[in-house]
């Protein structure tokens, strides 16, 4: 295919971020945010840090869901969305890392589609949302019914900065300060996405499709995350068949750092 721009909407609405300048493909199936657009530069950047160590092998495109999700539309739905812009756009098997929601998306994604997925990374997601996930995330929607966004972000932040160490003297104010920032700039038009996404993951338990994802898979995180327990990380990769797994000892959500882009690096560089 033709390269895209840095940043628009595939032909069949996805929109996307593109970074990177390698040989080979690979798509993120990007975690929940508030709003289905292509992302400002600035956010972009600080997302793709987690990815930075794939920018030669790489040119990675930074997929969210298709803008005005029907009502009912579940996370099914939304990988076929994505199984048809792959097949539109490359034509050919590509890797595929999907992160927390994304994760529960790609689940569905490489069992259904295996003819597009060359490796498959599920980074900080697991075959189900822990049940204390869900209950915060039910809250965010109810948020952004009233469109209160500022208290969304806030509820939806508040688990993934630390409270440990020195971090529990600036958690609240940073959260806050971010809560406000992201409420008056990151305000969607209206809740129906988020909502639609939220609830869509409520019901996404994938356990007993597991074994039908038959692509090289990594399950990838920390051990400390607060959205999925370290035992569902290792069920979901138990339940892949010669799928591996790497946790990362104290880490959160997501989990990155230098020790997590080299995991990911050699997993895609090695022969399928």
């Amino acid at each position: 295919m033709s390269q895209p721009k840095f940043a628009g909407y595939f032909h069949n609405g996805i929109p996307y971020n593109r970074v990177g300048h390698g040989p080979r493909n690979l798509v993120i199936f990007h975690g929940l945010l508030f709003v289905n657009k292509p992302q400002p530069p600035l956010m972009a950047t600080i997302f793709n840090s987690y990815y930075s160590s794939l920018e030669e092998d790489y040119t990675t495109y930074i997929a969210l869901r298709k803008p005005g999700l029907p009502g009912g539309c579940s996370m099914r739905d939304m990988s076929d969305d994505y199984a048809a812009m792959i097949r539109e756009e490359f034509g050919e098997p590509i890797d595929v890392i999907g992160v927390s929601t994304g994760g529960s998306i790609a689940q569905h994604f490489a069992a259904d589609h295996p003819d597009l997925v060359r490796k498959l990374v599920i980074h900080s997601s697991a075959y189900v949302l822990s049940d204390s996930t869900k209950e915060i995330q039910m809250r965010v929607a109810d948020l952004a019914r009233q469109r209160q966004w500022s208290a969304a972000y806030a509820t939806m932040f508040s688990p993934v900065v630390s409270n440990r160490g020195a971090w529990r003297y600036v958690a609240r104010p940073v959260v806050w300060i971010a809560s406000l920032v992201a409420g008056k700039f990151g305000a969607p038009d209206g809740p129906s996405d988020v909502v639609v996404t939220i609830e869509a993951e409520d019901k996404h338990n994938f356990k007993d499709r597991l074994a039908q994802i038959t692509v090289p898979t990594l399950v990838i995180a920390g051990d400390k995350d607060p959205f999925y327990s370290e035992a569902l990380f290792r069920e979901t990769a138990e339940g892949i068949p010669n799928a591996r797994l790497i946790l990362y000892p104290g880490m959160g959500h997501p989990a990155g750092g230098k020790q997590f882009r080299r995991d990911v690096l050699a997993f895609l560089r090695e022969e399928a």
